[in-house]
C-alpha cells in the first residue's frame, strides 16, 4: 500500500505544468514511476525531443524505455523520429526491434528517416532500416527498395531487399532485380531469392 500511494503522489506531482528542464529532473529520479510518468508527460510537447532522446540513452528499465519510446512516437516529428531512427545504432536488441516496430507505426513520418537509414555508412544498419519496410504501409516501399538493390554493394543488404521483395513486387521489380542477379552471379542467396521474386511475377 504504501508503494501505491508514494507512486500516486509521484504520477500528481509530475501531471503538474513544468517545463522540459523540470521533467528532465524527473528522468533522472532514482523512483522509475516518477521517470515513466515524466516520459508520458511529455508526449506533447515537441520541444522535450532532446530530453527524452537523452534520456533513452542511460535508461535501465523497460518501462520506462517504452514509455520514452512512445511519447516519441506521439511527439511524431522529424526530430521525434529521428531520435527512434538513431535506436538502429544502439547495442540493446529490445531498443533496436521496438523501435522497428514503432516506427512501422508511422508511415506518414518515416519518409526522411528511412532515406538516411538506407543510404547509412553502417550495413547492420541499413539491413535494420529494411527490417522497417517489412510491414511498413507506405507506397514508396517498393520504390525504396529497388533504388536500394540497384545502388548497394552490400550482399547481405540485397539479400534483406530481396526478401521484402518477395511479397510485395510489382512488374517494376523486373529489371531492377535481373540486374542484382548479374551483378551478384556468384552468390547463391541473390540467386536463390531473386529468382524466387522473378517467379512470382511470371506466376
Amino acid at each position: 500500500m504504501p508503494f501505491i500511494k508514494h507512486t500516486a503522489a509521484a504520477l500528481a506531482d509530475v501531471a503538474q505544468d513544468a517545463g522540459p528542464a523540470q521533467h528532465a529532473q524527473r528522468l533522472a529520479s532514482p523512483d522509475a514511476a516518477v521517470r515513466r510518468a515524466a516520459a508520458h508527460a511529455l508526449a506533447d510537447r515537441p520541444d522535450a525531443v532532446p530530453v527524452l532522446a537523452a534520456a533513452l540513452e542511460d535508461e535501465p528499465e523497460q518501462a520506462v524505455r517504452s514509455a520514452l519510446l512512445g511519447a516519441l512516437a506521439r511527439i511524431g516529428s522529424e526530430e521525434a523520429v529521428a531520435a527512434l531512427a538513431g535506436c538502429l545504432r544502439r547495442e540493446d536488441a529490445w531498443l533496436r526491434n521496438t523501435a522497428i516496430d514503432v516506427l512501422r507505426g508511422l508511415p506518414d513520418r518515416v519518409d526522411g528517416a528511412i532515406a538516411h537509414l538506407l543510404v547509412d555508412w553502417d550495413r547492420d544498419v541499413r539491413i535494420l532500416a529494411v527490417g522497417i519496410l517489412d510491414t511498413l504501409r507506405h507506397e514508396r516501399v517498393e520504390e525504396w527498395l529497388l533504388q536500394l538493390i540497384e545502388a548497394d554493394e552490400d550482399v547481405n543488404v540485397c539479400g534483406a531487399a530481396l526478401d521484402v521483395l518477395a511479397g510485395i513486387a510489382t512488374e517494376a521489380a523486373r529489371a531492377p532485380v535481373a540486374r542484382l542477379l548479374a551483378r551478384f552471379a556468384d552468390e547463391p542467396y541473390i540467386a536463390f531469392a531473386g529468382k524466387l521474386v522473378l517467379a512470382r511475377l511470371a506466376g
